[in-house]
């Protein structure tokens, strides 16, 4: 039995991040960029270079003559980013071993963990922990509760592995599941608009401060035509999508119409054409974890490949979560052919400010098509941040996948290699598999200070998909370096700004074997080729953090 093992740098507590950033943030020259493909590079006295769209004075606000500009990612994560992680698990600690788990492996662990998150549960919160051992699961654990932390004793120390590989398609082996109820939609009276924390609502008086809400409007024949998507967004035309997750800050009814500022600027315009609204909504699950384990879902190849979309672990319709030191391994189950999952590894999907950080995902058993291979996946979520992360030999390891609604996501610090596409349980060759925006119109995400070995890509995928058409806009890649290729061609703008290694696709004339760019004019904006190294700020993630949560 093989246990992969990784040594991941420790982040730095806020306070030193402010300084490390104020550091990185003097001193710097600025070099000029340019959405043509031959831009230049600058002399040897010019160490340091800054995006001409960040400049030292960058504000949220900041547009240039051409219309384009980069959103502010700081409220990516837990709590948006304002508070680290929490230290300790609230409330009591309940050991799997008291409830009867098997540490050694040979039996059933499974009743005995699920005991443990009820009585957890029935507590208002607390610590599972599982020891020191090898815990076999053969079903389903599932968290519906808040304030539940799943611990182990480190990566290395305690490993969890589920068996079960029947009627396992759109399920996990592990869920937190929240139970989102929305209210009656509250009709925008003028449209919202991008970067703003503010909406105008006639009757806004059922609002307070905290509420949860979503921001959203309908898929209209207006909306559809506006982006060219005519052929290939049919499935979700006329219903009601949420874009943006949020929490309001303030109400004002004073004058009318009413004022509701939320917590995280809108990433879109908010049309009234569309019949845009805020929704009030209740249930999500939150303050709940997993951590410092391992863990492996692998089963028969056959079985996997029996299968479509599973995962290790879900956290649907939850706030304020996280996962962090996980890895996956080979577990006794894969009897020595070096898989690690039945398929996908981690999803978050219809949530907000979560964070997954320190973890490693790799080799899954089914990379077809179909959702398969998925090893750090986000969908339909806000303000999601993916740092210090690792993921080798899936199909589209980093991934933003099906439907509307995914935008201020971060992936910060992250690795990719070995991403390949199979078309078959025994075909040998496959293709290159890219960490990508995969579905309609993501906007607004961050890769920054990465490293891609394979493929990252935002195109117009067109019919792939069901009909995923374009699926990327007003995204950025900064400080990207590897031996991989980038694919650029979003809707409106997109953003490439230093880059070192990579092969980098943006030219409109040159847009691929399906037309990856058809209608996504203008070429994206690039800056910075091979001058990656020299990028400053390198994470534009923190350094937005750093200036937002400064006094």
């Amino acid at each position: 039995m093989s246990r992969a093992t990784l040594q991941l740098a420790v982040v730095p507590g806020l306070a030193c991040l402010t300084l490390a950033v104020s550091f990185l943030m003097t001193g710097c020259t600025q070099f000029p960029g340019t959405n043509d493909l031959d831009d230049s590079t600058p002399g040897p006295e010019d160490s340091t270079w800054r995006s001409e769209l960040y400049p030292e004075t960058w504000t949220p606000d900041l547009t240039d003559t051409e219309g384009r500009f980069l959103h502010d990612f700081s409220y990516a994560g837990y709590r948006n980013g304002e508070v680290p992680l929490p230290s300790v698990a609230p409330g009591s600690t309940f050991d799997v071993l008291d409830y009867g788990a098997d540490p050694s492996g040979l039996s059933d662990s499974g009743v005995a963990i699920q005991s443990a998150i009820d009585d957890a549960e029935a507590a208002g919160g607390g610590r599972v922990h599982l020891p020191a051992g090898e815990y076999r699961v053969d079903d389903l654990l599932r968290v519906e509760g808040s304030g539940i932390v799943i611990t182990g004793a480190g990566r290395q120390q305690t490993f969890l592995y589920f068996t079960r590989t029947g009627d396992m398609t759109d399920r996990a082996h592990l869920t937190f599941r929240g139970d989102l109820t929305p209210g009656e939609p509250l009709l925008l009276t003028t449209n919202g608009e991008p970067r703003s924390h503010d909406l105008l609502i006639d009757d806004a008086s059922g609002l307070e401060t905290g509420d949860e809400v979503s921001v959203g409007w309908m898929i209209s024949q207006g909306f559809v035509e506006d982006h060219g998507m005519d052929a290939f967004w049919e499935s979700r035309q006329d219903s009601w999508r949420p874009f943006f997750r949020r929490s309001v800050l303030s109400v004002d009814t004073t004058s009318t119409p009413h004022r509701v500022t939320l917590d995280v600027p809108l990433r879109y315009p908010a049309l009234v054409r569309d019949d845009a609204s805020l929704r009030p909504e209740s249930g999500y699950l939150s303050e709940c974890g997993v951590e410092d384990l391992s863990l492996s879902t692998v089963g028969p190849h056959e079985a996997a490949w029996a299968l479509d979309r599973s995962h290790a672990l879900a956290f649907i319709q939850t706030k304020d979560c996280w996962m962090r030191r996980v890895d996956s391994y080979e577990s006794p189950a894969s009897e020595g052919g070096g898989f690690h999952l039945l398929s996908g590894g981690v999803k978050v999907q219809e949530s907000k400010r979560v964070t997954i950080a320190d973890s490693r995902l790799e080799a899954p058993q089914n990379r077809g098509g179909g959702g398969n291979g998925y090893l750090f996946e986000v969908t339909r979520s806000s303000e999601v941040l993916t740092r210090d992360c690792v993921a080798r030999a899936g199909r589209h390891n980093f991934i933003q996948n099906w439907d509307f609604g995914t935008s201020g996501c971060v992936w910060l610090r992250t690795e990719s290699s070995e991403g390949r596409a199979y078309f078959s349980a025994s075909d040998p060759v496959g293709q290159l598999g890219f960490s990508e925006f995969h579905h309609s119109l993501a906007m607004a995400n961050l890769i920054d200070d990465s490293l891609v070995d394979d493929g990252w890509q935002g195109v117009n995928r067109k019919a792939w998909s069901s009909g995923s058409g374009h699926s990327a806009s007003q995204n950025v890649f900064w400080n990207l370096r590897g031996a991989g290729e980038l694919k650029s061609f979003q809707y409106g703008w997109g953003y490439v700004i230093g880059t070192k290694g990579l092969t980098v696709h943006t030219d409109l004339e040159d847009d691929g074997f399906f037309g990856e760019g058809d209608g996504t004019a203008p070429a994206d904006w690039v800056e910075g080729r091979e001058l990656a190294e020299e990028l400053r700020p390198r994470s534009l993630y923190e350094d937005q953090l750093a200036r937002r949560l400064a006094p």
